[in-house]
């Protein structure tokens, strides 16, 4: 019995201290808990509305799956290999690239130039704001089909303005020397308004007395105090404009698809118009999936060197 009862209080000590910490592991685990539940319905989403497409799309690539087939098999890598080889695909990834060289730093000139006019002046600010916004809020489709009209070789606005001014007509959309710069110039007229509300954001926000010490430093003139303290401090709005058009640039498939269809002799075929090609019109779901995959990794790529590059010469105020 004495054996007994020893074991018993043993058994209680024991467990006092157990009992003791037990509320103390659950205070330490319920903050972590809770922010675990508070992420849960996000990354749920993130998982089936991003992660999950991009797996699948990897996955997809990998095999010969055609839209509507019954069966399919895994082939590996082969559709990469088919890609290495494809004229189409370097091409509509040179086109890509054109087009992208070409929007980017046009778009972002022109909406830094009208943004510095906008803030400049004294009237009209918010008119002038919402006229250059127009084309970002506009459907793009139906913006194209306007072009299509105004860029008609025989009685388009463009080219009955050429006649007008002396000018020979030109075949913006069937020449293939003219039809990527066009469809960039309509990339740069559709982008440069949402780049301009990001630089008269990053304008307003700049202190008014760095104006003032460089006056009084010496830079007399608008262009001096634009290098000296605009240009600096336009830093990180400057790096994220860049990204969001490069992006944006690379996504380009409306206005290839209502103007072009990647014509005339694929001057214009870009590397989304060349996937949905593959996709919905050979059906051809696995290889549309490997372009997929080299649309996404070039994107990654560009945003990655971007933000290296850019970073360094970035002012954080």
């Amino acid at each position: 019995m004495a054996d007994v009862a020893i074991a018993t209080t043993l058994s209680q000590e024991t467990a006092e201290p157990a009992r003791r910490g037990r509320p103390r592991l659950l205070a330490k685990l319920r903050r972590p808990l809770a922010a675990l539940t508070l992420l849960l319905p996000a990354m749920t989403l993130m998982t089936l509305l991003l992660i999950g497409p991009v797996v699948a799309v990897l996955a997809m690539s990998l095999t010969d799956y055609q839209l509507g087939a019954p069966s399919w098999s895994f082939v590996g890598f082969d559709n990469y290999l088919e890609l290495y080889g494809d004229r189409v695909f370097w091409t509509s990834l040179l086109n890509t690239l054109v087009y992208v060289a070409i929007v980017v730093p046009a778009s972002m000139a022109l909406g830094l130039g009208i943004a510095l006019l906008i803030e400049s002046g004294t009237s009209l600010r918010a008119f002038y704001r919402s006229i250059f916004f127009i084309p970002v809020m506009a459907t793009l489709i139906a913006m194209a089909i306007s072009w299509e009209y105004m860029l008609h070789p025989q009685f388009g606005l463009i080219n009955l303005t050429l006649k007008s001014l002396g000018l020979p007509a030109q075949a913006w959309l069937t020449n293939p020397e003219l039809a990527l710069p066009t469809i960039a110039a309509i990339g740069v007229w559709q982008l440069f308004g949402f780049n301009m509300v990001l630089f008269l954001a990053g304008l307003v926000s700049i202190p008014p007395h760095l104006y003032e010490a460089a006056v009084m430093d010496g830079a007399r003139s608008a262009w001096s105090r634009f290098w000296l303290v605009t240009w600096p401090m336009l830093g990180p709005v400057t790096m994220f404009v860049a990204i969001i058009s490069a992006i944006r640039s690379f996504q380009v498939f409306d206005t290839v698809h209502v103007l072009t269809k990647g014509g005339p002799s694929k001057a214009t075929e870009v590397l989304l118009y060349s996937m949905y090609s593959e996709g919905f019109e050979f059906f051809r779901s696995g290889h549309a999936a490997a372009i997929a995959v080299v649309f996404l990794a070039f994107v990654l790529l560009l945003t990655i060197l971007k933000v290296r590059v850019i970073e360094k010469k970035v002012h954080y105020a």
